[in-house]
């Protein structure tokens, strides 16, 4: 079994940055893929970035494209989300996820084996 632990979120200031930590243990699997996911009070859980095992495919959500960031540190176990310029519409709680493996990308949530428990992110105007 795979647990992720998200971490980093809080409560900012539009404008703000935050950068959120997704650490992965347990048993793991060849050449997952991992993501990040919100989901808002009475919405869809939304896609938000994703990331190649490799670390050299990346996709983002065209909503936070130009402003958050996907990485990963593999020798930690670790993938960040780091979001710059936060709006009070990026209020939500964030996930990540990760596959079991595989040459994709997953855009939608059942593509993904494994999530993490969540962590709030709230933006004041």
């Amino acid at each position: 079994q795979v647990q992720l632990v998200e971490s980093g979120g809080g409560l900012v200031q539009a404008g703000d940055s935050l950068r959120l930590s997704c650490t992965a243990s347990g048993r793991t699997f060849n050449n997952p893929s991992m993501g990040w996911f919100r989901q808002a009070p009475g919405k869809e859980r939304d896609f938000l970035a994703g990331i190649w095992w490799s670390g050299m495919s990346r996709y983002y959500a065209e909503s936070v494209k130009g402003r958050f960031t996907i990485s990963k540190d593999d020798a930690e176990n670790t993938v960040y989300l780091q979001m710059n310029s936060l709006k009070p519409e990026d209020t939500a709680v964030y996930y990540c996820a990760a596959t079991r493996g595989g040459p994709l990308i997953p855009v939608q949530a059942r593509g993904y084996d494994y999530w993490g428990q969540g962590t709030q992110v709230t933006v004041s105007s």
